[in-house]
């Protein structure tokens, strides 16, 4: 392969000082060969061992830092590495650093002027777009459609690479079923077979087909594992998470993100049982690598080698770096403490070489497989197709229509809903109405507000002059102020229907960004109300990182439309959906609560001795408010109805040497527009060693339907499907009926049973 820059073997007098200092350097009389047939494990065992061989001990711990890099803003301040290190060898990759010029002139300086030429690796947090920001990815995950979530991170990736990113640390695979956790909204939300398949389909986007072509990126599944557990809803804190419970809902997502070729692990900030991730042997070399087979990256999180100290679990920056790397993370990320902490304590015995030479291994096998050997350019040499390639039409279509399936319609009463484009007056209030903010979110790559579409424009482009529209921003988002609600009144009674934008500020999720309260913050709930008393058609359209609790407009607000943070498209989406253009076919990959204090609440929960019932005190309830959510999992209406039959399964018996059972449902659009409906099938174990679930989802399909037509939707369920942990913790089918659920939510009612017998 021709390259794009020559190699030049510089020897500066620093290098060769600091090589002399730990090791004897041995020179390389050659470049390395031109070709390193990435994508051939032989080949790339021969070519790592063969640059291992030149390595000194200060070269092999360069390896394994990660200092923060230009624009990186994910944690506390800490010395940027300098070029300086790069020529010496000791930065492996870089945080938070992109753009095709900068990191073709940092790739220069470790090709040409370092003394093995051993290219880095640039990091950065692309999570739900680089340029073209598409929804969060909770609202991803309310599409039901793991095909689309796949082509959003293609697309993220294709522009990622443009800008001379070769890692992102995505996608977040935590299963979250506390929403006053800000993260909840980087994740596909509480289900670990939804977030599974979202989890796949994530790293399927980003890595491409050919991990080695030049617009793939590494994907990285994290945070390994439990973090989504925080106690409190509080980021960064522990996690009390039985082994069950770890290995039912907790590391499926991560063992998806593996099978579908995850090259990259990010360890959690949170311990397990009094372990802290970062210091984990038994889940990271035990589960991930050992059971699980996994030989990728591990990378730490930011200064979470560090923070082992804090945890109480080491005494010296020494001790964490040495139960680090034993823990087997293999990318320190900012604490700098295997480059400057570690050489001692190896030379000295104190960390093995066989560890060192493990986790180095893994560093440099992710660099061939990224063909970077062969052409360490391939990402940033053609400072075009940065431009070319960056918010293109076509993304810009994929995001839209990302955005248009990943909005809930929560509720329609009286069929507000869709609005006619021939209204006469239309208020449009809220303080998201015309915040661009409001659409990209949080993490949003490279993304610019001037790039995003707000509601308010998107209805001035598709309503043009034939509707006045009236604008009343009401309230700020937080604010205690209610100085702007007459003119907000006033606007809702000129008007013909009112649409109100609400939510929160992306501020208010994400990393550190943990609440209290699930409702509406500030004074938008009594805004809402007051604007509602006018009596005039009400629509309100939620923008926000977390399940909201808006108990307090139910019966007074007839429409309710949960967008998320929706993307640099979100308002074209929302208008595309308030006016019938498309059909709303989202669905809830979350329980939405009536107010904090049902919290934690999901779908997949055990029955308990007590299951609530409304005849009898003594059981599992509240005396203020119902036990059921406000709106339970895989809930999402259209503009139309569906029906079902009866599910039906192929065998009313299956023996235990052959558990292939296919379920059938024949889904019928009992209404009068075409619409998508997303068919859920949940099992249920009835009887069971160990308690089960009330029901587990384990299925499901988008099927557009005409009015009147039907269609059969089948199912195949096997071994994994019908399997649990015993009371040894072995993963058995145990003898037993069986109920299959299906329908349009966790609420299905429509089931049939089948039995598994004894051998």
């Amino acid at each position: 392969m021709t390259r794009a820059c020559p190699r030049i073997r510089l020897m500066p007098l620093l290098s060769a000082l600091l090589a002399t200092a730990l090791a004897a350097p041995v020179a390389w009389a050659d470049p390395p060969p031109p070709k390193t047939s990435a994508g051939d494990p032989a080949a790339e065992k021969a070519y790592v061992d063969a640059l291992m061989a030149k390595m000194t001990l200060a070269e092999k711990l360069g390896q394994l830092n990660q200092p923060p890099g230009v624009g990186n803003n994910t944690g506390p301040a800490a010395m940027a590495g300098s070029e300086d290190q790069v020529r010496r060898g000791e930065i492996g990759s870089w945080l938070g650093t992109h753009g095709a010029a900068l990191t073709c002139r940092l790739q220069r300086i470790a090709i040409e002027e370092s003394r093995l030429g051993i290219p880095l690796l640039f990091a950065y947090d692309v999570i739900h777009g680089m340029r073209t920001v598409f929804p969060v990815p909770l609202g991803e995950a309310s599409s039901f459609d793991p095909d689309e979530a796949r082509n959003a991170a293609r697309v993220a990736a294709v522009e990622a690479t443009a800008h001379g990113v070769h890692w992102t640390y995505a996608p977040m695979v935590d299963i979250a079923r506390d929403p006053r956790w800000g993260r909840i909204v980087e994740g596909a939300g509480e289900d670990p077979y939804l977030g599974s398949a979202f989890a796949a389909a994530r790293v399927q986007g980003f890595q491409g087909e050919d991990l080695a072509a030049p617009d793939t990126l590494l994907a990285t599944a994290k945070h390994f594992v439990g973090y989504g557990a925080a106690e409190g809803g509080r980021d960064y804190n522990i996690a009390e998470i039985p082994e069950r419970t770890l290995r039912e809902v907790y590391l499926p997502p991560f063992k998806a993100a593996v099978d579908a070729g995850a090259q990259s692990v990010m360890a959690a900030f949170n311990e397990i049982s009094g372990v802290p991730m970062h210091a984990h042997q038994p889940l990271i070399e035990g589960v991930l690598r050992g059971d699980w087979g996994w030989d990728g990256l591990l990378v730490s999180d930011y200064t979470g080698v560090l923070e082992l100290m804090e945890h109480g679990v080491a005494a010296t920056r020494e001790d964490a770096g040495r139960l680090g790397l034993r823990a087997g993370v293999d990318v320190d990320m900012v604490s700098n403490i295997y480059l400057k902490d570690l050489p001692v304590a190896a030379q000295a015995g104190r960390v093995p070489m066989a560890e060192v030479d493990a986790s180095v291994r893994r560093v440099l096998n992710a660099k061939f497989r990224l063909g970077l050997f062969d052409d360490p350019y391939r990402y940033c040499k053609d400072s075009a197709r940065q431009e070319a390639m960056t918010l293109t039409p076509e993304h810009r279509a994929a995001a839209r229509r990302m955005a248009q399936k990943s909005m809930v319609l929560l509720k329609n009463e009286g069929d507000v809903l869709p609005l006619s484009k021939s209204l006469g007056t239309l208020a449009v209030i809220g303080p998201l109405a015309d915040e661009p903010w409001g659409m990209l979110g949080n993490w949003v790559g490279i993304g610019r507000p001037a790039d995003a579409v707000t509601p308010l424009a998107a209805l001035k482009e598709a309503l043009g002059e034939r509707t006045r529209l009236v604008v009343a921003k009401g309230a700020d988002i937080d604010s205690a102020d209610t100085s702007g609600f007459d003119k907000a009144v006033r606007a809702a009674r000129e008007a013909d229907a009112v649409l109100m934008f609400l939510g929160e500020h992306p501020e208010m999720s994400a990393e550190a960004n943990n609440r209290t309260s699930l409702d509406l913050p500030g004074v938008q709930q009594q805004l809402a109300l007051a604007v509602a008393a006018t009596g005039k058609p009400v629509v309100v359209v939620l923008l926000n990182g977390r399940p909201l609790s808006t108990g307090a407009l139910q019966g007074r607000v007839p429409a309710i439309l949960e967008a998320w943070f929706p993307g640099v498209e979100g308002g074209n989406a929302i208008v595309d959906l308030l006016f019938g253009d498309v059909g709303p076919s989202g669905k809830l990959p979350v329980t939405v609560p009536r107010n904090v204090g049902q919290v934690p609440i999901y779908h997949a929960h055990r029955n308990t001795g007590r299951p609530p019932a409304k005849d009898n005190k003594y059981t599992s309830k509240y005396i203020d408010v119902p036990w059921t959510p406000l709106y339970p999992f895989g809930h999402g209406l259209g503009y139309t109805t569906f029906g079902y039959d009866a599910p039906t399964v192929s065998r009313a018996t299956l023996a235990p040497n052959d558990l292939a059972q296919q379920v059938s449902v024949r889904v019928t659009n009992t209404g009068q527009r075409a619409g998508t409906e997303v068919v859920q099938l949940y099992l249920r174990d009835d009887v069971a060693s160990v308690t089960r679930p009330v029901r587990e989802l384990r299925g499901f399909r988008r099927v557009e339907l005409q009015p009147g037509e039907s269609r059969t939707v089948m199912f195949e369920l096997g071994f994994e499907d019908l399997a649990l942990y015993d009371a040894d913790m072995r993963r058995v089918v145990e003898p037993g009926t069986f109920t299959v659920f299906a329908g349009g939510s966790s609420e299905a009612e429509q089931s049939v049973a089948f039995k598994v017998v004894a051998r």
